[in-house]
């Protein structure tokens, strides 16, 4: 089983940049498995700076969906993967058009967590796998009821993962702090 990192934090806390940093500790062959979608210039403009940041070298995976496979196809050539991110992840799962109750919504997320987790554990031993993730739960409740679920979703996802991990790092104004 590869190791298993997970790294939350807010926004703009250094999550990533840390992540990024873990992963070229880890290993010479990087994988990095994108999650977003582009469908505004804000989203541009982020997805761009996180190009930047990246080594050339690193090779990357559009995973919107079934990123489980990307996570499989990624292990057998790489020895070390980043997954940005969970939550944006989590997002495309819960736009993903089609009629769900909230019941099958949270069905369909814990499937999603732990076919990422079954992945990972899929992989050679000398993989090590870092997601991030963002903590949404720490604010103010949120006024409408799609938000609401996906601050809940968020924080079930992040536990579920988090209980798989190896380790798990808290990002806060650019500082780790090791949970486990």
């Amino acid at each position: 089983m590869a190791k298993m990192i997970l790294v939350t934090g807010g926004a703009r806390s250094g999550k990533s940049s840390f992540a990024e940093a873990l992963v070229a500790k880890a290993g010479r062959r990087i994988a990095y498995i994108a999650t977003a979608q582009i469908f505004d210039e804000e989203m541009r403009y982020r997805v761009e700076l996180h190009r930047r940041r990246r080594p050339a070298a690193w090779q990357t995976y559009e995973a919107p969906f079934e990123a489980e496979k990307a996570l499989q196809d990624a292990g057998h050539s790489h020895d070390a993967i980043l997954f940005d991110c969970v939550t944006i992840y989590l997002s495309n799962l819960l736009c993903k058009p089609g009629e769900r109750t909230e019941e099958e919504e949270y069905e369909n997320v814990r499937q999603a967590m732990a076919q990422l987790i079954a992945s990972v554990r899929h992989l050679p031993a000398e993989v090590t796998v870092v997601f991030v993730t963002n903590e949404v739960g720490a604010g103010i409740v949120p006024e409408n009821a799609l938000a609401r679920r996906y601050r809940d979703l968020a924080g079930l996802a992040n536990q579920q993962l988090a209980q798989a991990a190896n380790d798990v790092y808290a990002v806060i104004c650019g500082l780790p702090l090791q949970l486990k």
